[in-house]
């Protein structure tokens, strides 16, 4: 089965499911879905950043400082972190990722979903998946900084960022 081809649940501004879609038409249609956002540190705390392949159905080739990608069909956003964090990282074996906060991403041009945003530290060599992860490294947060301005990033993963980047300078969302 490709990527577009897997089953979504498709739900509402509440994040209530409301149907079930292939993953390619709810890109094509805007139908708004899961995605869970992972930050992985490293034994050191530096932060796991890739550059995405080019056949990524969503943001080919940009920058992105978060693993993860969409919940499946009935699957649970904490099962979708573990899942999406060892598959990307090329691992098993990572404790659970801990859940932080929720929010709707929406660019306003019918990209919508329902973010959740993680964190795990990765002790583990990683190998990622050479399908999803074009180049990467473990960077400090000075050096991902320095980077925001002239590297191309997702946006999702940008807005996952600058919120978690709030997050834990506020205590909220």
């Amino acid at each position: 089965m490709s990527a577009a081809d897997e089953i979504l649940d498709i739900v509402d501004e509440n994040d209530v499911v409301v149907g079930q879609s292939p993953r390619g038409e709810a890109y094509a249609r805007g139908l708004r879905h899961r995605c869970v956002f992972i930050q992985a540190r490293d034994a050191r705390g530096r932060l796991f950043v890739h550059r995405r392949t080019p056949t990524k159905l969503v943001f080919p080739s940009l920058y992105d400082m978060f693993v993860g990608g969409v919940v499946g069909a009935g699957e649970s956003y904490d099962s979708a972190a573990l899942r999406e964090a060892e598959e990307e990282l090329g691992v098993s074996g990572l404790p659970r990722p801990v859940p932080l906060f929720k929010f709707l991403y929406d660019n306003g041009s019918g990209q919508t979903w329902w973010s959740a945003v993680y964190e795990v530290r990765c002790e583990l060599p990683v190998n990622p998946q050479t399908e999803e992860v074009a180049w990467h490294d473990f960077l400090t947060d000075e050096e991902v900084e320095r980077h925001l301005p002239d590297w191309t990033w997702v946006p999702d993963g940008l807005a996952a960022y600058e919120r978690l980047k709030d997050h834990r300078a506020t205590g909220t969302d």
